[in-house]
């Protein structure tokens, strides 16, 4: 399920789009708030409406799989080469990674051309993978932040590989040598604090203008807190623009990384759990693989289920104890996986079981599946609630702000990035939009 845009949206429509949501999530709320180890001891089925479980029941994992994932036309020729990204720059990326560098990277050119920036500065770097495809592929200035040097020494070795493969390719196509030399990546060590300015940030590059830089930041999935330091980060003179695009929300600090706008701040039933924040970062795209696939392991979440039915009637204060897992789980009959993960929480894994009670949970497999998809499919709304907030928060300082769609959700389940300026662009935010040939 994509995130939702809010393009062409009005400032007005936009507030009314955060109650709407808030409004749909708590309707939602008790299939976001559950665990689906509680499937039977909560009865978790039953919790939904009766238009909703026929619409569910009898339906495949294949099926299911439909609903949340299809392939992106770039992966159809080869699932694990992205076709519009050429092959140094695909070199130890994976499929996911490979698009989001590929379109995060020609929106921020595209972004630093409309803005007149001078430099990007890339928070939370890596690898240095985004940071590689937008000076090396697209000659943009680019200084690199990452907090671990293991993370940096690695991109350094990356961006020394990655040279001395295009340097190969121009001896071979002289014809295709570009005029001004190749410039890598500026990496710097440093951990940014979400509650403190950090300088570093704003520091110009060697070679920047008499005039100081024109600073354009972005962070490709800055975790949890990072991302609200990127965005206090704007308010900066130095900063003229940015594009973020975030994930981990279950490390958002609270309070202070949710909510950021006063708007949502108000709005009866805004604070999320953490259970909802988690829920929002799972890939929709590796678990309707497994759908598709019909994968042996999706049993488990029954035979899990079915475990904490059984703890719960020897030890009813024994709420969802972790268990170690279970080797080859799919492999084994329920009443063995049970009986293992009796032992596993200090239960005697010789406890009377109901044969018939343990049948009758596992003809529910599909529908335990069918709960878990289900959750999958509206988490979205509560990572659009979250970016919304940021969104306005950005609006209500007096500058400018969209969410663009620039990923295709079915690949990448973050596909909305924060495009924030300092001076109105107009029709220009639909030239972001727009993907390269």
């Amino acid at each position: 399920m994509p995130g939702v845009s809010v393009r062409g949206l009005s400032y007005e429509a936009r507030r009314q789009l955060a109650v709407n949501l808030t409004r749909v999530l708590s309707l939602c709320r008790p299939v976001l708030d559950a665990y689906i180890i509680e499937y039977f001891t909560d009865d978790l089925w039953g919790t939904l409406p009766c238009s909703w479980q026929e619409a569910l029941d009898g339906l495949t994992p294949p099926q299911l799989a439909t609903l949340l994932l299809e392939t992106p036309s770039e992966f159809l020729e080869n699932p694990s080469q992205s076709s519009r990204l050429t092959a140094p720059f695909r070199k130890h990326v994976r499929p996911k990674k490979q698009h989001e560098i590929r379109r995060l990277g020609e929106l921020v050119k595209k972004l630093s051309d409309v803005t007149a920036c001078t430099q990007v500065v890339d928070v939370g770097s890596g690898q240095g993978h985004l940071s590689r495809f937008m000076s090396l592929g697209l000659g943009l200035k680019v200084k690199s932040i990452e907090g671990d040097q293991r993370l940096v020494g690695r991109a350094q070795h990356l961006d020394r590989e990655l040279l001395q493969t295009l340097e190969k390719e121009d001896r071979r196509n002289p014809q295709g040598v570009q005029a001004s030399p190749r410039r890598s990546p500026h990496h710097v060590v440093r951990w940014v604090d979400p509650t403190a300015l950090c300088e570093e940030l704003l520091l110009p590059l060697e070679d920047a203008p008499c005039s100081g830089a024109r600073v354009l930041l972005t962070g490709l999935h800055a975790c949890g807190d990072l991302s609200v330091a990127l965005l206090r980060h704007f308010s900066c003179p130095e900063v003229a623009a940015l594009a973020l695009v975030g994930c981990c929300y279950m490390k958002l600090s609270d309070p202070g990384g949710y909510p950021l706008s006063q708007w949502v701040a108000a709005l009866p039933g805004c604070q999320l759990s953490y259970r909802l924040r988690e829920g929002a970062c799972h890939a929709l795209e590796e678990y309707a693989e497994r759908l598709r696939d019909q994968a042996p392991g999706l049993r488990t979440h029954c035979y899990r289920a079915a475990l904490e039915m059984a703890i719960r009637v020897a030890r009813p204060e024994l709420r969802r104890p972790g268990v170690q897992g279970i080797p080859r789980a799919h492999e084994v009959k329920i009443e063995q996986y049970v009986r293992c993960g009796l032992q596993r929480v200090g239960l005697d894994p010789q406890l009377p079981l109901d044969a018939a009670v343990l049948r009758a949970q596992q003809a529910q497999e599909n529908r335990v599946v069918a709960f878990f998809s289900l959750a999958l499919l509206l988490a979205p709304l509560v990572e659009t609630l979250i970016l919304l907030d940021r969104l306005l928060y950005i609006q209500e300082q007096g500058f400018h702000a969209e969410l663009l769609p620039i990923f295709s959700p079915e690949l990448s389940p973050r596909n909305l990035v924060l495009v924030a300026t300092k001076q109105p662009l107009g029709q220009a935010f639909s030239v972001l939009e727009t993907e390269d040939g």
